[in-house]
């Protein structure tokens, strides 16, 4: 709504007055057609009349003014009275000052703060108004059965109405305990919100640990299980202390295409001088309800020797069958056969 004129010491630019309250700009805003007016005058007339309040009545909507900082800054340095000079008030601040001067002045309004008196004075006159000149001060209590406070002025006039101090007295009780009450109800509202958040997200949280609690125990039991696989697959070589061998022939029937199993193929690495890993190609996974499932049929690691005309599989096998393939790193991809 922007600041008076007469407040600045000094004569104020024309480019920083405010064109619809013709007052020096407050906390300026600019619109996209480049006008510049107080944000408490241009953010009414947007949402109102949806248009820029200049001549050129450019369509506009209130997302699209922006604050001009460089502007308001230059006019936070500007000089001004303060708000309470015609209370006697003769300090000359920097407008950016003004609100920390106006928090400690000694000419803003003040009011009592003995009950019943509510007189406005100015804030350094308050202190000295209620030691001694207040009419509301308490001086005593009353002697006449009541006990109440006796206030300055009811000693004046030679006591008070102790039935009407008591009623007075017990609905200023009532209305304050109404106001607690409705304190602490407000505060029970807002403390039952917080439970909530807080068990929703210790729900949240417990679900996310047992999610990575079985993600972590299923990666443990792939790994145990390539572990033993890779203990067996080594001591089943040539020379080596393992089970043995023998071979098998399997005839199956094609399912759809699919002999309803994948394979596993692998050679002997480089780097691998003990001759410790095999070379072949192994039965990885057994499709569930495929040709290859039925009793009798593949089992897990099972070395494939030759497939023939597609449905008669020659393979060897271990006595003690692994329950998985090899995880050696020179495995390459499993395919479905």
């Amino acid at each position: 709504m922007g600041f008076e004129l007469d407040r600045f010491d000094g004569d104020v630019d024309p480019d920083l007055k405010c064109a619809l309250c013709h007052k020096v700009l407050e906390d300026p805003l600019t619109t996209p057609c480049g006008h510049v007016f107080c944000a408490g005058c241009v953010l009414p007339w947007v949402v109102q009349e949806g248009g820029c309040p200049a001549r050129c009545r450019g369509r506009l909507s209130a997302k699209e003014l922006n604050h001009v900082l460089p502007l308001k800054r230059l006019i936070l340095k500007l000089d001004i009275k303060c708000a309470h000079a015609a209370r006697g008030c003769g300090r000359v601040v920097k407008l950016q000052q003004l609100p920390e001067h106006l928090e400690r002045c000694d000419f803003a309004p003040a009011r009592c703060r003995h009950a019943g008196c509510g007189q406005v004075l100015l804030r350094r006159d308050v202190e000295a108004h209620m030691r001694d000149a207040c009419d509301a001060r308490p001086v005593g209590r009353c002697q006449e059965g009541c006990g109440l406070p006796l206030t300055r002025g009811e000693q004046r006039a030679g006591g008070h109405c102790c039935a009407r101090a008591l009623r007075a007295h017990s609905g200023a009780l009532q209305a304050r305990l109404g106001a607690l009450h409705k304190a602490l109800k407000k505060e029970a509202l807002r403390a039952g919100k917080r439970e909530k958040s807080l068990v929703a997200q210790l729900a949240a949280a417990q679900l996310e640990l047992q999610m990575t609690a079985l993600r972590y125990q299923k990666k443990f039991t792939e790994y145990s299980a390539r572990l033993d696989s890779l203990s067996r697959c080594m001591a089943a070589q040539p020379g080596g202390k393992g089970e043995e061998t023998k071979s098998l022939t399997l005839v199956l029937h094609r399912d759809s295409g699919s002999l309803g199993f994948n394979i596993i193929g692998g050679r002997p690495s480089v780097d691998n001088q003990d001759g410790s890993s095999s070379e072949g190609i192994f039965v990885s996974k057994i499709v569930d309800s495929g040709p290859a499932a039925k009793e009798g049929g593949l089992q897990i690691h099972d070395r494939i020797i030759e497939v023939c005309e597609h449905w008669l599989v020659s393979f060897n096998r271990l006595n003690a069958t692994p329950s998985s393939s090899c995880p050696r790193q020179d495995l390459w991809s499993g395919r479905g056969a």
